[in-house]
Formats: structure tokens, C-alpha cells, sequence
């Protein structure tokens, strides 16, 4: 008799607490139903891993992107899965391979559907088709016809641009003109070629340079060629632009369900900043970079360096350098906060997904080289950082490698979204550690045809291998050990007398390369 008393009383603590699931789970899927989980990605350009103050950095302060690495996940070892824009642009929209996309280079980004490259939908195509208002502001950088599906006017301009606008010019020069129009320099001034507006140069900026050696300073030079303080006042700037966009997009969608894109062109050069933000960064208070003299003999990118301009390993430039390149990423992280106390004030914050991260970084005067399309740290690490209360647990910190091809996997994921074909994974089980099999290592690729093996970086427990370019035979593979190397001085392989020594770390490491273009070729 107590024997079955016991098993009846075992059968209703199953059931009521079946019961209790199955209402949990109803609860889940009808909040989910009612209120669909909303998506905010914020993206800069050109924004190296350490110009973040969360990550270390003394000088330059972000107090608002550390907001969302304390209130949810900062990723350690983020990286792109391309050193130049548009191929990385293209792989974080689709979550695929540069292979794949075939986005190989930024002259790809005004291709037509018809030539077959990047065939995949973006996962704002995905979020679209599934409710979603989607709608996207600042710089776009990708085959033009992906962008399609936005709700406000995204009529592409012309080949020379690459911000999303109505007209033959950007949506920012046709909001320019006429709250600051052109005027022509003064002494001690030039014309910025991509705002067609004056600055005042700094002794970095090239036509300083040809003026102080009295040569010609009439033709026009590359954006990477331009440093000092815009004339465009604060409010007018291109950040301020794209920035209170954003904003009124917020207004106007805080009752739909939305995908909200924000896309700040800075810290990409032009390296103007506004000048009440240059003045918060005096240039000889600036660091700088520990390998600026690097000789670079042992390395694969010497041929580069010697064509580099000197300008780029004279410790004072690369002062101003930084001072500029600071200020570009301050005034971003002020419209951040701008962007996130809207959040909060429309009563969204805890339903909405928030990814930050950019496409590539800056060298910056590391190794005396400047811009991104190599594999050392400061072009190929970036800064990511995911926010989502109730979700993602704050200050969570992953250590894991990954690329932000997998931010394609994870914002569908948190969307609540059916899977969808990819050569990234959701984060998701790295943000809660319930993945132990991804984020080993991670694979950076550069592709100068679709018919060779990529040029390639793998790192792996703070090793990282490089082979820059794999159809030359000469070339100089390179092995680093970043766990006493952080600056990638010493090239273990190379002319390095012990370079077999390291033999078996090569190996491990191009095995892991190896496995990588097995699962993401071909898509």
C-alpha cells in the first residue's frame, strides 16, 4: 500500500512539473509571438581592436561602447574575416567565406546581381522576409543591389562614394551644402577631396609635407593621404549625420519590429577629426606604437614597408596621427550613447539585440606602415561587442576566436530565426559557455583570385601563422608568438636559424586552415 501511495505521488511531482514546463515554454513562444526580439548593429570603419577604452586603452576613452561590453559580451579575440571593406562588409551581411561572396576586392562594390557575386541574402533579406522593417544609415560599402530591401531611400551614388542616398550626391554632401558650403582655402589650408571642404593639415598630411620641401601641392592626393582638423563645425559632421538618423529611425519604428543599421563612416580616412575633439588628444601626449622601427627584414611585408612613406615611421606624425584617429573614434562612441539612451527612453532596450563591431582596423604607425589589407593585429583584430538583456549575462567576457562572419548566424539566432546555410556559427554557446567545439582558432583570408588558395592568417592559442600570399614562391611565411611577441617583432620562420624548430606549430596551425577551407568551401 505505501509501495504505491510512493509511485503515485512520484507521478504527480512528474506531471506538475511537466505542467510547469509546458507553461514556461507557452509563455516563451507567446512572448515571442507578441513581442518579436528587435535587432540595433552599430558598425564604424576602420576601427582597430584596441581603440576601445573596455579593451585596455589608457588614453582614449569610450564610455559608451564600454557600456555594452559591461552590460553584456566583449569578444577578446574578434577578427575580420578580410583587412579591406568590401569584402569584409560582404561576409558580415551574409555570413559566408570572401570565396563564397566572391567579393574579392572593393572595386566589386557596384557589381551587378547578374555577374553572380554574392548570390546569398544578407540576414537583413532574412529578417525582411520575415516582418522585419529594416531600414540602414551610413556607410554600405557592398554590391549595391543587396541593398534593396531597406525601407528609407537607398538609391546608391556614384562609384566614387559609398554611402547609401538619394541623387548624384551622398545624402550627407546634399545635407552639407547648404548648412556649410564649399568655400576655398585660406593660407595653411587644403581641400579635403571627399567633403570638397578646407581643413587645416597637420605635418603628417602629404601636401604639408610637399609644402615644407617647397615641391607642388596643386594635384590631388588619396584619402589616406589627408590628417588634420576638418573646418566642418561639430554639428555638421558626418558622424552627427548618420547619428541623429538613427535617432529619428528609432522614433519612427519604436512601435514595429525593426533591424536598424547604423554605419559611421569614421574612423576611415579622410583622418579629419572635428577639432573640439582633436583638442581632447594633444598630439604629444599621444602614444606610440612599440614597433614603429621595426626593420621588418624577417618579415612578409617588407616589400611594403619600403613603400610605405617614411612620414608613417616618424614618431611625431604618427602622434598627430593617433590624435586625429582618437577623435574620430570619440565622437563616435558620444553617438552611441546618444543612440542608447534613445533606446532607453523609447522603452526598447531590453527587447532589442545590440552588436558592435567594425570591418577591419588601422595599423596606425605600427611597423611604420598606415591603412589595413595585412595580418598583423592592428589591421586584422577588431572590436565586438553584443548586448542583450535578459539573454546575454553583463560582463561577460569570451576568450574565444572568432571572426564576425559568424554575426550572420548569431543576430538570426537571437532573432528567433529558422537556421540558414553559413559558414560561420551563432556565438550564442560562447556568450553562454555551452560550446566547447568552435572558437579554437579563427582564419583571416585575402583573395586576389577565386581560382587560388587564399592568402591566409590562422591563430590559435596565441599563435598566429602567416602566409600572405600563397602564389609567389619566394614569399616569406610567418610565425609569431603572441603570448611573448605582442607586437609581432620576431618572426620565428623566415631566415630564423631555429625556424625548424617550429615546424610541428606550423603544421597544427595550417591543419586548422586546412579544416577551415574544407567546411567553407565551396558554399
Amino acid at each position: 500500500m505505501k509501495e504505491r501511495f510512493l509511485i503515485h505521488r512520484r507521478l504527480k511531482i512528474i506531471i506538475g512539473t511537466v505542467l510547469v514546463l509546458l507553461s514556461i515554454s507557452c509563455s516563451e513562444r507567446s512572448r515571442k509571438e507578441e513581442n518579436p526580439p528587435n535587432f540595433l548593429f552599430l558598425m564604424t570603419d576602420q576601427q582597430r581592436f584596441d581603440a576601445l577604452s573596455f579593451a585596455g586603452n589608457t588614453v582614449l576613452e569610450t564610455p559608451n561602447l564600454d557600456r555594452l561590453g559591461k552590460e553584456g559580451a566583449w569578444f577578446k579575440n574578434a577578427y575580420t574575416p578580410c583587412a579591406v571593406c568590401v569584402p569584409a562588409r560582404a561576409s558580415i551581411l551574409t555570413g559566408c567565406s570572401v570565396a563564397n561572396t566572391g567579393v574579392i576586392s572593393n572595386s566589386l562594390a557596384y557589381v551587378e546581381e547578374k555577374t553572380g557575386i554574392m548570390p546569398m541574402p544578407t540576414y537583413d533579406e532574412v529578417l525582411a522576409e520575415n516582418g522585419y522593417t529594416c531600414e540602414y544609415y551610413g556607410k554600405w560599402h557592398t554590391p549595391t543591389f543587396r541593398a534593396r530591401i531597406y525601407n528609407n531611400p537607398v538609391t546608391v551614388a556614384g562609384k566614387s562614394r559609398s554611402e547609401l542616398g538619394p541623387g548624384k550626391k551622398t545624402a550627407y554632401l546634399e545635407y552639407l551644402d547648404p548648412n556649410f558650403p564649399p568655400r576655398d582655402p585660406i593660407p595653411g589650408e587644403f581641400i579635403d577631396t571627399y567633403t570638397e571642404r578646407p581643413y587645416l593639415a597637420h605635418p603628417i598630411d602629404k601636401r604639408y609635407d610637399l609644402a615644407s620641401r617647397g615641391e607642388d601641392v596643386s594635384g590631388r592626393v588619396g584619402q589616406s593621404d589627408i590628417h588634420g582638423v576638418t573646418t566642418i563645425p561639430t554639428e555638421y559632421h558626418i558622424s552627427a549625420f548618420d547619428g541623429r538618423k538613427t535617432i529619428k529611425a528609432l522614433e519612427r519604428l519604436k512601435d514595429s519590429t525593426f533591424s536598424l543599421t547604423c554605419s559611421f563612416h569614421h574612423p576611415h580616412p579622410p583622418y579629419l577629426g572635428a577639432k573640439s575633439y582633436v583638442d581632447l588628444f594633444p598630439p604629444d601626449e599621444m602614444p606610440i606604437p612599440e614597433s614603429i622601427h621595426d626593420d621588418m627584414e624577417n618579415s612578409p611585408y617588407l616589400d611594403r614597408k619600403q613603400r610605405a612613406s617614411s612620414r608613417y615611421s616618424d614618431p611625431e606624425n604618427i602622434q598627430f596621427f593617433t590624435s586625429e584617429y582618437y577623435a574620430m573614434v570619440k565622437e563616435v562612441d558620444d553617438w552611441v550613447g546618444k543612440i542608447l539612451d534613445k533606446l532607453d527612453e523609447l522603452g526598447l532596450t531590453d527587447n532589442t539585440l545590440v552588436v558592435f563591431t567594425s570591418d577591419h582596423g588601422e595599423m596606425l604607425g605600427a611597423h611604420g606602415m598606415y591603412s589595413k589589407m595585412v595580418f598583423y593585429e592592428e589591421s586584422a583584430h577588431i572590436p565586438l561587442l553584443i548586448r542583450f538583456p535578459g539573454r546575454i549575462e553583463p560582463g561577460t567576457t569570451v576568450d574565444s576566436y572568432v571572426s564576425t562572419v559568424n554575426l550572420f548566424a548569431t543576430i538570426l539566432d537571437y532573432m528567433d530565426m529558422p537556421e540558414k546555410k553559413s559558414d560561420g556559427f551563432s556565438l550564442r554557446g560562447l556568450i553562454n559557455g555551452t560550446d566547447e567545439v568552435n572558437g579554437k582558432y579563427v582564419v583571416t583570408e585575402w583573395l586576389s583570385s577565386l581560382k587560388s588558395s587564399p592568402s591566409h592568417m590562422v591563430i590559435k592559442d596565441g599563435w598566429k601563422l602567416m602566409l600572405p600570399d600563397s602564389s609567389a614562391k619566394d614569399v616569406i611565411k610567418a610565425l609569431y608568438d603572441l603570448n611573448t611577441d605582442p607586437h609581432e617583432m620576431n618572426n620565428l620562420l623566415g631566415t630564423n636559424p631555429d625556424s625548424p624548430k617550429h615546424d610541428e606549430k606550423v603544421e597544427e596551425l595550417e591543419s586548422c586552415f586546412r579544416e577551415w577551407l574544407m567546411k567553407s568551401r565551396p558554399f
